[in-house]
């Protein structure tokens, strides 16, 4: 078995590292001032000095050093914050990671740089005499004993000494002890007034201002101490804790020493300290024990992650596609034998095969946070060279899709982003003229809907020329000239491969080539887009995608003699259709679902089912979004696990199914395409009501 590159390793999470330090970059071209940013960027900027130094990259160290000595003197208050050094700070990212992909080769842009740094800062392109790897006291978390009384009247108040110590768990790591040694007896005891005090032992990656921004509206009439302590000594003595916290006196130390009792009691039996002080020091022994052993044993509270190729866990998930195929026709011939024994090895082969393919799937989902992220930079840089002012709002960062959509939207999205701006957004002497601001706003947002995933990219510029591309259109022969087309469908033109409306050709869009490879990309993932505007409003484009490429929970439906599956994360209820009321629908096609009328297809006129049908139909109604509709089926069969295999490339074309999956014996069920048939029921009623 072959161990991992230890270079490798150092690529990987440096372009952690660059990502993290890119988003705090931008954040400080909007808040210069925050110098919790400046910070975050400093610690970065170390880490990759450090690792770069410590696994041969000495170049990179070398130029790093110079970028991170300049932010060092922001932080000290010997530069002052200023966005264009944050704009030299992202190219120098860029340098940065040219030096790690290609070490052998010359930037040319390391020195150029460093001249623009030292003309806001003092730094010098002299090389350092030596580039050490990142030390503890520079970067990593720290280790805090916080000791507080509240003014004996904060309750009163109206202060909560809970919600502080929250506040200061949401810190870090925080081992909390309460102080009861100055709670008067109960028959002395005021219920109003606060006696309790708390010792507090916090490691904690943020600056030490940020505790004392947990105190900043009682600080006035509180006792507060805090101690930045060495979180390696895990092997320090009780003694020396309580020495060091100033609760016990060294005379009175060494007296205890020389006794044989456990220095704890000891030291309680002599007066010297209460027991809630040496249950406080106690507690910080083991924080700080803990905190060293760094996880490693079963009372560790990190949690141990590991890298695994993505190559891998497709395999891994191949492989419980064919598990979950095999259980299925585990599942059958249990049924078929009537064996009860073997129905209780299926059902719980059933349940432990549903809990991995769940634990499969759950590792490939990301949140779709990872992907948004990238675009604040290729959004700065864009506007910056369009000479337009745009800011980018995300939402819904924490929507999970599975990594391989993850992968495949990027460019897709880029290309989308890029016309928005381009295209799009005026210019802000264009805005003000028309009476808007004059930044540009863009906004990211990312919902599950079903069983799908929608993505909407919206700007609030001058919106989509609905005759222009009409004309574009009947001039390329995707339109008949005058053809009544709804503004959706004409939209739709635009993705037709080579299609511009564009008057020149720019650096950044008009050749015809982006919006092609959003929708070949779209469609390959199953997935929609459609496309929405506002003339001098703005335009919206929304992508619908599947949660996941692989397994899927299915309704198993039967049209004649076919079988089919439904997602049944798109499925409301089903509904029975008697032959009466078959009857009286015919050439209405809706039905009356609790007062909603809801439009229906009959699935046996659109496969051409050959049989006749069973005497009580079924309707399986589906949604998506605020659309419903309802699919008349023969029989609904029940729920099943759905392995999801693509169709071949001589049924691309095919729109009524999004693939297929093999049932437990052996045949082949098609997966309807709940979207397009909504779509095709909603035009279909659409016709109806117009005639």
């Amino acid at each position: 078995m072959s161990t991992a590159d230890p270079a490798e390793t150092f690529l990987q999470e440096a372009q952690e590292l660059f990502e993290q330090i890119e988003a705090t970059l931008l954040d400080l071209t909007e808040r210069p001032d925050d110098r919790e940013l400046v910070d975050t960027a400093f610690r970065g900027l170390h880490t990759i000095k450090g690792s770069g130094s410590m696994f041969g990259f000495d170049r990179v160290a070398a130029f790093t050093h110079h970028v991170e000595t300049a932010f060092d003197q922001v932080r000290k208050g010997k530069a002052r914050p200023d966005t264009e050094l944050f704009a030299i700070g992202l190219a120098a990212l860029d340098v940065m990671r040219r030096l790690i992909e290609t070490p052998g080769q010359d930037t040319g842009d390391e020195q150029a740089i460093l001249d623009r740094l030292g003309r806001l800062t003092s730094v010098s392109a002299a090389p350092p005499a030596a580039v050490q790897p990142a030390t503890i006291d520079d970067a990593g978390p720290a280790t805090y004993r916080i000791r507080f009384r509240l003014a004996p009247d904060a309750m009163a108040m109206g202060i909560n000494p809970l919600l502080l110590i929250e506040e200061l768990r949401s810190l870090g790591d925080a081992t909390v002890v309460a102080l009861p040694d100055k709670v008067p007896p109960l028959d002395e005891l005021d219920p109003t007034q606060c006696h309790l005090g708390w010792d507090v032992v916090l490691t904690t990656d943020k600056p030490r201002s940020a505790i004392d921004d947990v105190f900043m509206f009682v600080i006035d009439d509180m006792e507060l101490k805090v101690e930045l302590i060495d979180p390696t000594a895990a092997d320090k003595r009780l003694g020396e804790i309580l020495l060091e916290k100033g609760d016990i006196a060294g005379p009175d130390l060494r007296a205890a020493l020389e006794r044989q009792k456990p220095l704890g009691s000891l030291l309680v039996d002599t007066g010297a300290v209460s027991e809630p002080q040496v249950a406080a020091a106690l507690a910080e022994q083991q924080h700080l024990r803990q905190d060293h052993d760094g996880g490693k044993g079963a009372g560790g509270k990190q949690q141990a992650t590991i890298r695994v190729a993505a190559e891998r866990l497709d395999g891994l998930m191949d492989r419980v596609g064919e598990l979950v195929i095999a259980q299925a026709r585990l599942r059958q011939l249990a049924a078929a034998l009537d064996d009860t024994s073997l129905k209780s090895v299926a059902e719980e082969i059933e349940r432990l095969a549903a809990e991995l393919r769940d634990t499969t799937m759950g590792i490939r989902m990301v949140p779709i946070g990872s992907l948004f992220g990238r675009f604040r930079r290729l959004v700065h840089d864009l506007s910056r060279d369009l000479g337009k002012e745009v800011r980018l709002t995300t939402a819904g960062e924490e929507t999970e899709l599975d990594k391989t959509v993850i992968e495949r939207l990027a460019d897709p999205l880029v290309h989308i982003i890029r016309n928005s701006i381009d295209h799009g957004i005026e210019r802000p002497d264009a805005r003000l003229a028309g009476g808007k601001q004059g930044e540009g706003r863009l906004h990211l947002a990312a919902f599950h809907s079903g069983a799908q995933v929608l993505i909407t990219v919206k700007d609030d510029g001058k919106g989509l020329d609905a005759e222009r591309i009409r004309a574009r259109a009947e001039e390329a022969g995707l339109v008949a000239p005058g053809a009544r087309l709804t503004d959706a469908e004409l939209y739709q033109n635009i993705f037709a491969p080579g299609f511009s409306t564009a008057r020149e050709v720019t650096s950044v869009s008009g050749r015809g080539v982006g919006m092609d490879v959003v929708k070949r990309t779209i469609d390959a993932l199953r997935g929609t887009v459609e496309v929405s505007s506002t003339p001098g409003q703005g335009t919206q484009v929304t992508l619908r995608l599947p949660l996941t490429l692989a397994i899927i929970d299915g309704l198993l439906v039967r049209v004649g003699t076919g079988r089919y599956v439904i997602p049944l994360s798109a499925v409301e209820e089903c509904v029975e259709l008697s032959a009466a009321d078959d009857a009286r629908s015919r050439g209405r096609s809706f039905l009356n679902i609790r007062g909603d009328l809801v439009p229906f297809l009959r699935l046996r006129e659109l496969f051409n089912a050959r049989t006749d049908p069973d005497p009580y139909q079924k309707v399986v109604i589906v949604s998506s979004g605020d659309l419903r509709v309802g699919l008349v089926v023969d029989q609904v069969i029940g729920d099943h696990q759905t392995v999801i295999k693509s169709l071949s490339k001589l049924h691309a074309d095919v729109e009524t199914f999004s693939g297929a999956t093999i049932l437990g014996d052996g045949t082949v069920a098609l997966i309807l395409d709940v979207a397009h048939l909504i779509d095709f029921g909603q035009r279909q009623e659409e016709r109806l009501q117009a005639s």
